[in-house]
């Protein structure tokens, strides 16, 4: 049974005539009564009682026309669902973003996102793992660390280079390093994902072993330890931005070494098929950070 096979049936019952369904759907009348006729076959019943002026409907084409009606209703109701409208942003956008930048930059900018779509709904997991997106059917996901070999599709939003940043107290305490080799002699807040630091010294990368009093798994716990005055810590711009902004950090910057240019990253299971929802949210994305940035 096709959906086409029943729009013209329905055509038909609505008019009364096949000549007439033929002129609303603008197809040949031949065209409306084989497939009048293949609907009937697939369905084992007569639908209409046909003369040489009219068609009428049969009792059997007479209960047979709700389900018809709901079976055509509901495809348009899927396709006005799930096809792709500039004019309609909604559904539920799922998506994943590390903790940091999505208290930072993302739940701020939901207010006015929800407020210009209000029929968009958002899941959001704030995690600093990397997550199945495909595995778990999220939309999106963003990531600061470089896409490995994978199916999926990855979009540059902006850059977000590392820094080694700390607190202006501990910086007095302490004093400033200006070299590599100065690290040695400072507490350095680790973070577990990262043992190492990843420093760029005569254009090669090196990981550099520090040490510290304070190590966490959380890049939000790394960040608070700083701003404490705990230590120095690595951390991405966008992860501190606003505390650069506030002078509650500062930012260290070593005269031998130079910090992994990284990157905010989209990254989507396919570059077919986007929901307006993601293309909705990734412009609102890229406007905050130019905004920001």
């Amino acid at each position: 049974m096709q959906l086409s096979d029943l729009r013209i049936f329905l055509a038909v019952a609505s008019s009364g005539s096949l000549s007439a369904a033929a002129r609303q759907l603008d197809v040949g009348p031949m065209q409306v009564s084989r497939r009048i006729a293949a609907l009937e076959e697939d369905l084992g019943v007569r639908l209409f009682h046909r003369t040489t002026r009219s068609v009428s409907l049969t009792a059997e084409g007479e209960a047979f026309l709700p389900y018809a009606n709901t079976m055509t209703e509901a495809e348009e109701s899927a396709r006005g669902e799930l096809t792709p409208s500039p004019a309609k942003v909604s559904g539920v956008l799922r998506m994943t973003a590390p903790s940091v930048l999505g208290q930072s930059i993302v739940l701020p900018m939901l207010p006015d996102l929800l407020e210009r779509h209000p029929e968009l709904r958002i899941d959001l997991d704030l995690s600093d793992r990397v997550l199945d997106i495909v595995g778990q059917g999220l939309d999106l996901a963003l990531r600061v660390a470089p896409l490995g070999d994978s199916e999926l599709v990855a979009r540059r939003i902006a850059r977000n280079p590392r820094l080694i940043c700390a607190a202006p107290g501990y910086l007095t305490r302490h004093g400033h390093p200006s070299t590599v080799a100065e690290l040695d002699s400072h507490h350095c807040i680790g973070l577990q994902a990262v043992p190492r630091w990843p420093l760029v010294v005569d254009g090669a990368l090196q990981r550099k072993r520090v040490n510290g009093r304070v190590n966490t798994s959380s890049v939000d716990a790394v960040r608070t330890a700083a701003v404490q005055g705990l230590g120095l810590a690595m951390l991405t711009y966008w992860d501190v931005f606003r505390q650069l902004a506030d002078g509650s950090l500062v930012q260290v910057e070593l005269r031998d070494a130079s910090m992994e240019d990284l990157s905010v990253w989209a990254i989507t299971p396919t570059r077919r098929y986007i929901p307006t929802r993601v293309k909705a949210f990734l412009d609102a994305l890229e406007a905050e950070l130019a905004r920001l940035g």
